[in-house]
């Protein structure tokens, strides 16, 4: 049987010290927010041949340093910058067309600040309001307990997210929300698993202390969390590695897929047994 318990103060510390790397990280540098938050152009081009993306670039970053380019297919360029005006998209183009001649600008979509405040205030609540969703959901299927350790280890995963999205100031747009919100349910459907696991075993060793109680269960359902992350893993490395037009969905999922594995192992069911022992001791002082 895993010892995993036992180690808390280490898991414990390994993810806050990352945390603390990430908060630190954005209240220095912030996050770098994309055009669907803060406002900008979004362009799409159809080169109509093959092409390498880093020609493109080199040809954009003649207009504008601040830019995300991602490969819409194999002919097309998707084009995303806060400060891309129109008569340089149209100095852009041309330039395109003089290495790549049937180049055309295909769409040039503009994003206010104000629709991009909008749009991140309602992530913002979208995000919350399924946490508490997730809350009263565990608090009702199983106990508060349960319910608290499971909202710990959701925040957990998005603040390893948003950690990883910060050092490296990857841009946060609509597409991290929605894999939020993914990573979200995969990593509760995961801590459900053990939670549920412990619960059938109290059922039949009611005497046992629970920290040898959540051991068993985490070792019973250690190989199940594993082979179902790595097979999930597998399937989004290739995803990203193939599909460039949803990268910027498949790396947070990346992130995120891996953080709460993760969580629902060395997270959520140590906070658990401490919120019990917590509350044992709460009721023996009183006793007393």
């Amino acid at each position: 049987m895993l010892k995993i318990i036992e180690k808390t103060k280490i898991w414990f510390a390994i993810s806050g010290i990352i945390i603390l790397i990430g908060i630190f990280s954005m209240a220095t540098k912030g996050l770098e927010l994309g055009i669907d938050f803060k406002g900008g152009t979004l362009t799409q081009i159809s080169i109509k041949q093959d092409f390498e993306k880093s020609d493109i670039d080199t040809i954009i970053k003649k207009y504008t340093t601040d830019f995300s380019s991602s490969k819409v297919n194999n002919t097309s360029i998707e084009i995303k910058s806060p400060n891309l005006a129109a008569a340089n998209t149209t100095a852009l183009v041309n330039d395109i067309k003089a290495k790549y001649k049937d180049a055309s600008l295909t769409s040039q979509d503009d994003i206010g600040a104000s629709i991009g405040s909008e749009t991140r205030n309602k992530a913002i609540q979208a995000v919350v309001i399924a946490c508490i969703a997730i809350l009263l959901y565990v608090g009702f299927r199983f106990e508060f307990k349960f319910a608290t350790a499971a909202i710990l280890s959701l925040v957990h995963d998005v603040l390893f997210m948003l950690t990883f999205y910060s050092v490296f100031q990857i841009p946060v747009d609509s597409s991290f929300i929605a894999a939020a919100l993914t990573v979200i349910g995969y990593s509760v459907h995961d801590t459900i698993v053990v939670f549920d696991r412990i619960r059938e075993n109290h059922k039949y060793i009611r005497s046992v202390d629970v920290t040898v109680l959540a051991n068993a269960s985490i070792t019973q359902t250690m190989a199940r969390s594993i082979n179902t992350v790595l097979s999930v893993l597998i399937t989004l490395t290739a995803v990203y590695a193939y599909v460039p037009s949803i990268r910027n969905f498949t790396l947070p999922l990346l992130v995120g897929v891996t953080s709460g594995c993760y969580s629902s192992i060395f997270i959520a069911s140590p906070f658990w047994v401490t919120l019990k022992k917590n509350n044992k001791k709460i009721k023996v002082s009183h006793a007393k």
